[in-house]
């Protein structure tokens, strides 16, 4: 009797069996991957591994400088040592041209008297002091003329660009209009007029 019940008090209680839960069947099964573990979700979206993150890292490295096209007011920019070398003989013959000028039309009776000889016409104006007037306003001309042209010049060598017809043309042109007032008080004189006629005809 005593032995039973030290054997009964010696065993421990019997425990529990737990049983094995049944699946839940209610339970919808995953579709879209909300189950699925990192790696499964990471390949279905095709998104790399986080050490080949790393290796697709671009690396910036520093890029050349893009070659830039010059643009035509660069292109016309390159400097023309011909060019500015006429351009500056041009403008100091004009320069020595305005000043021989000055004196011999502010006489104008010996300029007329040089004219008409060159012309072969035995005649003296009538009134050379008439034509002093218009040897000043010559001589203005061509001083104004000389300098626009100068002006005009130096800025267009400045910019690269064909300069030497600049003071050749302004030459041309001053020269013609201070020589038409030149001429001015020699065709107001009738006797002047009448012997260059009379020259011109026979």
């Amino acid at each position: 009797m005593s032995d039973t019940s030290a054997d009964t008090e010696s065993d421990p209680p019997a425990r529990p069996v737990a049983h094995a839960r049944p699946a839940d069947t209610s339970r919808p099964k995953p579709q879209f991957g909300e189950y699925a573990t990192p790696e499964e979700q990471r390949a279905r979206i095709q998104d790399p591994a986080p050490w080949q993150r790393e290796a697709l890292t671009p690396v910036m490295t520093d890029a050349p400088d893009p070659v830039v096209p010059a643009s035509p007011a660069t292109a016309e920019r390159r400097p023309r040592p011909v060019d500015r070398v006429v351009t500056f003989a041009l403008l100091a013959y004009g320069l020595v041209n305005v000043i021989s000028s000055v004196p011999a039309f502010l006489d104008y009776g010996a300029y007329a008297e040089t004219l008409l000889s060159m012309l072969g016409v035995d005649v003296q104006i009538t009134d050379p002091a008439a034509g002093r007037a218009w040897g000043i306003a010559a001589v203005l001309v061509l001083a104004v003329g000389w300098c626009a042209t100068a002006v005009v010049s130096w800025w267009s060598v400045r910019r690269g660009r064909l300069t030497w017809w600049i003071p050749l043309v302004g030459g041309i042109l001053f020269t013609f209009v201070s020589g038409t007032l030149m001429a001015v008080p020699l065709m107001n004189d009738p006797a002047v007029w009448q012997a260059l006629v009379e020259s011109a005809g026979g």
